[in-house]
Parts: structure tokens; sequence; C-alpha cells
């Protein structure tokens, strides 16, 4: 399986689980900073050079070798479950994208005929109910990640544990995992600890959000969203996103992490 969804700063300082809806953009972009003292133009996810990745074959040796180096830093961040599902569906679902196209073309019309999801168009504003078409997506993502039907599931809405346990398979150990909702002082940690060729001011960096103003605005609380059977949904599959990653599962509007993550946690659950 080797090293899937891993990114490596060409200067070898540091390696990187891409977590989707994590910042991941971000991430990267300061990633291609730190080597080349500018950040890329255009969506990092596109980039070919200035940085390796597991999908480009010729990277993949030196990832495999920097993923089990313990002097290299290695790290990934994960985002509260409820606003990363929400932002899932806002983006991938209800979005357009930068092509001008829906998320995988004919993934709506889909989930419009066997869920009854409407997410109305850029004509009309996009007015639909939020609530209720978001809830009928969740029961779709559940149904994708349980039993794989209709589809397999999708990167974006798939557990972040999943992600993350890949790495660890694979004999791959993290030295720093942090929150998006701490990315200040997570990102400026992994930057302290790693042999930078350049600098990272990260208060002073633009923010990159490839998803943003593409699609509607969420309309309401992030509680407002679920309701029992939501919740419920979310605990069957996102159950240890929640307790390995120290996120409120009653509170969904505590966004916050409530203690810290503990990586030997982590590796001894991820693993088995």
């Amino acid at each position: 399986m080797g090293f899937p969804g891993t990114w490596l700063t060409e200067s070898g300082s540091m390696v990187y689980r891409v977590v989707p809806k994590c910042a991941c953009s971000t991430i990267g972009q300061v990633m291609y900073y730190s080597d080349h003292g500018r950040f890329y133009d255009g969506d990092i996810h596109d980039a070919t050079t200035g940085l390796h990745k597991w999908a480009h074959e010729a990277s993949q040796p030196r990832i495999e070798a920097a993923a089990r180096d313990v002097g290299t830093v290695r790290f990934t961040c994960v985002r509260n479950p409820y606003a990363r599902i929400l932002s899932s569906f806002f983006d991938k679902i209800a979005g357009i994208q930068r092509n001008g196209r829906r998320y995988r073309d004919n993934l709506l019309p889909q989930l419009a005929q066997r869920y009854g999801v409407d997410v109305g168009s850029p004509e009309d504003g996009f007015q639909f109910d939020q609530i209720a078409s978001f809830r009928r997506f969740l029961l779709f993502a559940r149904d994708t990640i349980r039993f794989r039907k209709p589809m397999e599931p999708d990167i974006h809405w798939s557990a972040m544990s999943g992600h993350i346990s890949t790495f660890i398979h694979n004999g791959g150990r993290y030295s720093h995992i942090f929150s998006t909702e701490n990315f200040g002082a997570g990102m400026q940690a992994v930057l302290d600890a790693a042999a930078v060729r350049v600098p990272v001011d990260l208060a002073d960096m633009p923010r990159f959000n490839e998803s943003e103003g593409h699609g509607p605005r969420r309309a309401h609380p992030v509680s407002a969203y679920f309701d029992d059977l939501s919740r419920h949904l979310m605990w069957e599959v996102y159950r240890q996103d929640f307790q390995l990653f120290r996120y409120d599962f009653d509170n969904p509007d505590n966004r916050m992490p409530t203690a810290e993550i503990d990586l030997d946690e982590v590796h001894a659950r991820l693993s088995a």
C-alpha cells in the first residue's frame, strides 16, 4: 500500500499525511514556501513540481524513507467531525468546483434521486432547505462508509482516523498531530521542529481556501443541522475520530478539542 496521500518537502524537512477538509491547502502551501520562499501559484493539490507527493511515482522512494526516519518531522492535522462533514457538504455537494462543474459530475443527480437531496443552484442563489438536505446527505455518507453503497466512500467524508491509519500501518510514526482549531500553534510547532530552508511567518501569510466563494454559505449554527438521528449517524461512523482527537460529541457547537491528543494512544489504536 505504501504511503498514499503523503507529501514531503523537496528538502526532506517534513512529511505530511493529507487529511481532506483539514486545512490541507494551507499546509501544502506552508510546506512549499518553507523550501522555495514563495507560495505555489494555484491550487497546491495541482502542483507537480516543488513538492514530493506519493501520487508521483518518482517521489515514492523519498517519501517511504522519510516516513520511517525518526529524524524527520512527520505530521498531520485533524478537525472537528461536525464541522468537517458540514464543510464537505457545502463544498463538494452544494458548491460549484473550480472547473465550473459539480463535484464528480453525476453525484448530485444520484443524491437527488436516491436520497432527496436538493442544493439549489447559482441561478436561484442556492435557495434550498440546508438542514433537510444536509441530513439526507449524512445518511448517504453513512451508507457509503458502512456499506459501501451506493458507492465507495469519498476521501472528503471518510473518517479522519482511516486516512491517518494508513501512515501507521506501513511503518510511519507521527511526531505531531494538531487540530485546525489550533492551527497557528500546531503548525508553528511543526516548523520549529523541522529544518526548514525558509522561515514562514504564519501570522502574515494569506489564507488558502480553495472551496470558498463557490457555493452557499452555512446559514445556521452547527447544532441546528444535527438532530438526534444525525448525531446517532455521526457516532456510528466517526466515533473513533471524536475519541482519539478529543472532540466534544455532546455539543456540536463546541468546535474546540477538549484535551490534548495522545500520540501513543493514536498509534496503538490505529495500528491494530
